[in-house]
């Protein structure tokens, strides 16, 4: 009788194992690993990750088997900066969740803890392929000098776009304002600005090396909580980056000699001059996240963007993560597009799909999980008709975590809702 139970239970797991399998068979595999592009390839996924992807791999009987005969897959994409989950409508009263006032807290401001994964920003942007994504905190503007932001806007954290097990990385980099931008934070000079990271890193440095008179109760005068202290702490043995927003090419000059004098990891958002120092940088190892589209200076950090930045920059050796240049909170969907605009200014487009997955996710530490299709990584997949570079291509199926995703959202509801002029019932009463 035991033997009999034992054989139905096993029989049991055995049932589960299939049933948690997938083979997606027939494509053109772009997996920006190790095994480049394969055509007529299988994905098997198993339990949420990608066990086997190759020619000729055999599909175990009764398993759930998609035919993408035709069509391409690629890992999903990586929104390498933005506020998703943290922000709904722009210009709104509420909620925004990434911006603090104050002085209270600066690198300890962990957004982790207000990110919301039923935003309806969510949905909008996992159906056109995107499926991680860092969120991440600003200065807020406040009304006094006692109620403004600080140069230090807190932690930003890596997230699954699934609906199941959203947080992939807390506390995966700390973010910093400097230029022209973060002088607004410091009486109206870039160089306080500078000076206020500097102290905050000599403040932590103090602190870690000085533990223990806090836990004797011997308390010294810091400008900066315990709570931000802590926070710099990975920074300043390099487990943690620093995500600094900044454009000017002397800024960046500045921002290399900085990390090379703290032995920190940087990772530059902005960049519009990134180009004219691109060997100063990558021989910094400093990674940059940068606007493609971007030709025209906004301001005087800016005087010298230029199409073709991020060609520049990757010939050079920096690793470059591709951005939209309107808002990477509303519009982290058009990654593609920015792709396609980088290819069309002569990145290859090896290079440009790795920017918007496998790169991104190296920048924030995330890269054993996501960002490229390998055997043991989450399987976050992207099945498209066609070349996912041109304006007219959407999904045909996006797969976070193994889970193929609804391809619904807000905005594909309301198109549908006003595709049928004929209709006799009001468009405010169709479902």
């Amino acid at each position: 009788m035991k033997r009999l139970l034992t054989s139905i239970a096993l029989l049991g797991l055995a049932a589960t194992a299939v049933a948690e399998t997938t083979a997606i068979v027939g494509a053109t595999v772009h997996t920006v690993g190790p095994q480049g592009t394969i055509e007529n390839a299988t994905i098997i996924i198993t339990d949420g990750e990608i066990s086997a992807v190759g020619r000729g791999i055999a599909v175990p009987a009764g398993v759930t088997t998609v035919d993408a005969s035709g069509k391409i897959v690629t890992p999903g994409l990586f929104s390498p900066i933005g506020r998703l989950g943290l922000v709904e409508v722009g210009n709104s009263a509420g909620p925004n969740d990434n911006a603090q006032t104050g002085r209270q807290f600066t690198a300890g401001f962990d957004v982790s803890n207000a990110y919301n994964r039923r935003s309806t920003l969510i949905a909008i942007t996992r159906v056109e392929g995107v499926t991680s994504a860092i969120t991440m905190p600003s200065p807020g503007y406040g009304d006094g000098p006692d109620n403004s932001g600080h140069v230090l806007a807190g932690q930003a954290a890596v997230v699954s776009l699934g609906d199941d097990d959203w947080l992939i990385k807390p506390r995966a980099g700390v973010v910093v304002t400097l230029g022209e931008s973060g002088s607004n934070f410091a009486g109206g000079s870039r160089t306080a600005a500078f000076l206020q990271l500097k102290n905050a890193l000599e403040e932590a440095i103090d602190y870690g090396a000085n533990k223990r008179d806090f836990e004797r109760g011997m308390r010294r005068e810091y400008t900066h909580s315990m709570a931000d202290l802590e926070a710099l702490q990975p920074v300043l043995v390099g487990e943690t980056p620093l995500i600094v927003n900044a454009h000017r090419a002397s800024d960046l000059e500045a921002i290399a000699s900085l990390a090379s004098d703290y032995n920190v990891r940087v990772i530059i958002t902005g960049g519009a001059e990134a180009w004219m120092v691109a060997d100063t940088l990558a021989a910094a190892d400093i990674a940059v996240v940068t606007t493609v589209t971007d030709n025209l200076p906004g301001n005087f950090d800016r005087i010298n963007t230029r199409r073709g930045a991020a060609k520049i920059l990757v010939d050079a050796g920096v690793d470059v993560a591709l951005t939209d240049g309107a808002s990477q909170t509303h519009n982290a969907r058009n990654l593609t597009q920015s792709a396609g605009n980088a290819v069309a200014d002569g990145m290859s487009r090896d290079a440009a799909l790795r920017a918007i997955t496998l790169t991104p996710a190296e920048m924030y530490g995330v890269a054993d999980r996501v960002g490229s299709i390998e055997p043991g990584k989450a399987a976050d997949l992207v099945i498209w008709p066609a070349d996912p570079f041109e304006m007219t291509t959407y999904p045909d199926q996006v797969y976070i975590g193994g889970e193929r995703i609804s391809m619904e959202s807000r905005q594909t509801l309301l198109r549908d809702r006003y595709l049928d002029p004929a209709s006799d019932t009001p468009p405010n009463w169709r479902k």
